[in-house]
Order: C-alpha cells, then structure tokens, then sequence
C-alpha cells in the first residue's frame, strides 16, 4: 500500500470549507425567491432565469474546466473559482435589477464550474480506496452543516436588511477558503497533454445549447423554434464532440471512461436522482412561506430535519457500503428518497407542516445513504490523470438532471396548478401562487387566496409523483448495473510512485463530494 499524504485530512477541511461557498449561496436562495419577487420585482420567468442562468454557465463550462484544471493546476482551478464566485457574491448585493443579477448569477456559474471539479479532483489524489468513502461521509455532513446554517442565517438577514444582503455571506467563506488552498493545499497537475480546443469548443456548445433548450421549453413550448433550435445545436454538438475525442490523440475527456459499468450506472442513477428531486424541492420554499405563512428564518429552519438526517445517514451509508457493497446501498437510498416523494405525494391543504417534515426526514435518510456510495463509486474508476475532467462529468450530469428537473417538472407543477384551480379564475393568478395571492391582497379575496393555496398543494401532490418514479428508476438502474470490484482492485490502485512524483505532485494518496438532492428554489 503507498503511503497515505499526511495532510489528507487537513486538505479535506480545506476543501470542505471551499465548497461550502455554494452550499451556502444556493440554499440561501431559496429562502431569497419571495424577497426578489416582492423587493426586486422579479416575475416568475425572472427567479426561474436567476436560477437557470447559473446552471446554463455552469453545466457548458464543467468539462472544460475540469480539462483545464487537470492541465494547468487542480489548486489553481479551484482559487479561480473562489475569487470569480466570491467577486460575483459581491457584485450581486448591488444589483438593482433582476436583469442585473440574472447576469452576476450567470458569472457565479463561471466560478462554480471551476470551483467544483477542483475539489472533486484534488480529493481523488489524496484519499486511497480504503479511505475515499469515510471522506465522502466526513465530506457530506460538514456540508451538511452549511446548508444547515445558510438558510437560518439567509432568513436572519432578510429580517433585517435587504435582499442583496444574503449574498454577503458568500464573500468571507470565499476568503478563506481562498489563503487556506493557497497556504495548505499542494499543486496538482494529470501528465502534460496537448491542449483539445476542439473539445472544449464542441463541448462547451453542446452542453450549453442543451441546458438552453431544456429551460427554454416551459415558458415558450417543446416545439417552439428556440426550444428546438438549442436541441439541435446540442445534439449536432455532442455527437461532434464524441467522434472528435474518439479520434484525437489526447482527447479532453476519454470515451473509454463510459465502458466502465460502475462509472456508467453511478452517473446515470445520480442523474435520475436529480431529475427526481429538483423540480419537487423547488416548490417547498414557497410552500413553507406562501402556504404556511412561515417568515424566512422560520422556512430556513424548517429545513433542520432533512439535512440533519442526511448528516447522520452519511455515516449509517458508509457502514452498508462498507459491509454490504455500493450496489445495496445505493439502490437502498434510493429506495428512501423515493418513499420520502410518496409521503410528499399524500400531501394535502390540511396537513400544515408535520406531513411535510417526515418526508423531508426520508428523503434525507435516503440521501444520506446513497450519496457516499453514489460518488465514491463514480469517482473509484476515475484514471489519476483524469480525475478534474471525469470529476467534471459527475458534476455534468447532475447539472443536466436538474436542469430537465426544472424545466420538464416545472411545466407539471405549472400545468397541475392550473388544472386544480377554480374555472372562474383567469388571468396571472391562474399562473403561479405569488401571483394569485398579490391579486386576492389587492382585492381582499381571502376565496381566491384559500383556492390558490389549496391549488397549490394539489401540484406539489401530483408533481412528487414523478419523483417516486424517478427514485425506483435510479434504484433499479442502480440494482442492475452497479458490480463490485475485483478482489485484484482491493488495494489502491494508482500511478507508480515515479508517476506520482510527476503527475501528482500530493503523491501518496486518492478520492470526493456528496451529491445532494438540489436544486432547490
């Protein structure tokens, strides 16, 4: 066995807290949303773009920054990242307008997409086979943590002070983590390759034209010429990018990678998982402040249950994995996460906050259990040398589950709503909650309020339905596909040691991130 890098778990604490800056800012976020709607004048389209113009920016860059990090430095890609996101977190606090943030959101993608394949790959280098799962665990509940206190501490400031003042969180965790990675993380780099523009051109279009045409299509139609025209560009793109990196001599991101069934099945139940989760949670939010009346602080604790029960489950995960191997515990944790969507699928008007949390706690039992296992897996069959680009595709894939999550779940929870309002009401009321209840304040119909809140619980009812279907599917998949390893990849495998001296200047090590169930808004 090669000596384990005697700072790994320093490193891990570093990248911990690196990571937390976006922890913190999206779950910050969600409690924001009534805040923009109400301080901002932000319309529904306008929090959906604030929203999606991070994810856009994000998931077309990953691939490349993730190639750009294994190339010019992992430490490197990740400081980029912080100092983008962080400027970004500061020039969101003077916006003015929803057009101006929808642009600093875009910009905070930017650093994101470097930030997060960075820590994902230095991780890779320090932590062995033995140990990658622990740290996952470790991993996933310290952040756990942060989305613990994010929503609290969001929800305090809007108490006090204006929207803009939730993003000022972002900055000091962005500092720190910035002369930590500097003063206690060392530069890592995959061996000298010649650079793949073509790739990354190809790659960067056809993600981007994808995540377009996924958010495009609720608010203009599957059919219309903007939704179909980024599918195309996608899909000419992506098969582009494909046959180029199979023909190229140093290919960005190796197709071999997909032979690998463990890499193939972790990356695709998590992508399920996503799907699954994210146009669900969205509605929450609104749910805890529209439906319950909840003041933001009160929404953001009403969050506790599930991210404490991930923090613990993180470790009961660890243990099945440990004793009973990934496939039974991801398929078990998924299993969870789709009876915590069934509970939400029994939601009623009358039920108030009780209902809720269960299924909250459920789907953070199964979280918990299934995410170690999930990400420990995928990035097990990375080759060392790939490890910031392959960490980018687990990254990707996730982006682009909760991307179709928003848009295709978002038209459901639109559509539901409408269908179980009242036929009488027409106009922006029939069109989303906010709306409806700005109209019956303005007119002081507590009917119509009662009909839209009722409406509304219909549509989270109806929409957790597709996340029961999505949590069987990936359990399933992942039932199926997933295999143990070998008894000869017991031991860690990785680069020689005169290999690591050069290609992994960290040497003694190896693995991760804990995939949540986000994107919530």
């Amino acid at each position: 066995m090669p000596d384990r890098h005697p700072r790994r778990w320093l490193i891990l604490g570093v990248l911990c807290v690196s990571l937390l800056v976006v922890v913190v800012d999206n779950m910050v976020l969600n409690i924001a949303i009534p805040a923009l709607i109400r301080d901002l004048g932000a319309s529904t389209a306008d929090i959906q773009w604030i929203i999606d113009a991070y994810i856009l920016v994000f998931a077309g860059l990953l691939l490349t920054a993730g190639s750009l990090s294994d190339r010019h430095g992992r430490r490197l890609g990740l400081v980029v990242g912080l100092v983008v996101f962080g400027g970004a977190s500061a020039l969101a606090t003077i916006c003015q307008t929803s057009g101006q943030l929808i642009a600093v959101r875009g910009l905070m993608g930017l650093g994101a997409a470097f930030l997060m394949p960075g820590t994902l790959a230095i991780l890779t280098t320090v932590f062995d086979d033995a140990e990658r799962k622990k740290a996952i665990a470790i991993w996933g509940s310290v952040l756990m943590l942060g989305a613990l206190g994010g929503p609290t501490l969001g929800g305090l400031l809007l108490e006090h002070f204006w929207w803009g003042s939730v993003f000022l969180i972002n900055i000091p965790i962005a500092v720190i983590g910035i002369v930590a990675a500097l003063a206690i993380i060392p530069e890592s780099r995959g061996p000298a390759s010649r650079p793949d523009p073509v790739g990354a051109l190809l790659s960067t279009i056809g993600m981007t034209a994808l995540v377009w045409g996924v958010i495009s299509a609720p608010e203009h139609g599957w059919e219309s010429p903007r939704t179909a025209g980024g599918f195309v560009i996608a899909l000419v793109a992506l098969v582009g990018f494909g046959f180029w990196e199979r023909r190229v001599d140093e290919p960005m991101l190796p197709m071999t990678l997909f032979k690998d069934r463990n890499f193939r099945g972790a990356s695709l139940s998590l992508v399920l998982l996503a799907f699954s989760a994210g146009g669900v949670m969205l509605a929450i939010t609104q749910y805890l402040q529209f439906v319950l009346g909840y003041e933001p602080i009160k929404a953001g604790a009403a969050f506790i249950p599930m991210l404490v029960t991930t923090m613990a489950f993180n470790g009961i995960g660890v243990v099945v994995d440990k004793r009973f191997g990934a496939r039974v515990a991801l398929t078990a944790g998924l299993l969870l996460v789709a009876g915590g969507f069934a509970v939400l699928a029994s939601l009623d008007p009358t039920d108030g906050y009780l209902k809720l949390a269960t299924a909250l706690v459920v789907i953070g039992m199964g979280s918990g259990v299934a995410s170690p296992a999930a990400v420990g897996t995928l990035l097990g069959a990375l080759p060392p040398e790939r490890a910031g680009v392959g960490s980018a595709v687990n990254d990707t894939v996730q982006q682009i589950g909760t991307a179709l999550s928003v848009a295709v779940l978002g038209s459901v929870l639109t559509t539901a709503y409408r269908a179980a309002m009242p036929a009488d009401v027409t106009g922006p009321a029939r069109d989303s909650l906010g709306d409806a209840l700005g109209v019956a304040a303005a007119s002081g119909n507590t009917g119509l309020a009662d009909a839209a809140r009722a409406a509304f619980v219909d549509a989270i009812a109806v929409t957790s339905l597709v996340g029961v279907v999505g949590g069987i599917a990936a359990a399933i998949l992942a039932a199926s596909v997933l295999r143990p390893k070998a008894s000869t990849e017991a031991a860690p495998t990785g680069p020689s040691s005169t290999e690591a001296e050069t290609a992994n200047p960290l040497s003694t090590g190896s693995a991760p991130e804990p995939a949540g169930i986000e994107r919530q808004y």
